[in-house]
């Protein structure tokens, strides 16, 4: 297939919270993303942030007044989590707890070897930290 008719990657994740200043210091203070822009959006009274990851991926960050809960247990259909590729895995753990974010026990992928952990933001949406070495 040529380049022209391939996905070439994921270009971002879409997040809705439901305390836009809480998750907004979640992201970019605990996770360090960097803020590429921040809209309000009036007519939904809504805010959306863009959010850059290091390796060009974004994530949107959106507020919508009201948002029902996500269900998480049991697991339903959809999108499962978000994972975050790390260098190291032991230093971000410690990050997170430093700012009282806990971490499942590290795991290891029965197929890759890679370590791996689980947490949450601020609204119990799972997200994985994932070692790449």
């Amino acid at each position: 297939m040529s380049e022209a008719g391939a996905l070439l990657g994921i270009h971002h994740a879409a997040l809705i919270c439901s305390d836009y200043a809480r998750s907004k210091e979640f992201y970019v203070r605990v996770l360090g993303l960097r803020v590429m822009a921040e809209n309000h959006r009036p007519a939904r009274d809504s805010w959306k942030l863009d959010l850059a990851l290091p390796d060009g991926g974004q994530l949107e960050l959106f507020s919508f007044p009201a948002p029902p809960p996500r269900p998480s247990r049991p697991e339903a259909q959809g999108l499962r989590h978000l994972a975050f590729r790390v260098a190291a895995l032991d230093p971000f753990i410690q990050r997170l707890a430093d700012h009282g974010v806990p971490c499942e026990p590290i795991r290891v992928d029965e197929y890759t070897g890679a370590r791996f952990t689980f947490f949450a933001d601020p609204d119990g949406l799972p997200l994985e930290l994932y070692e790449v070495v």
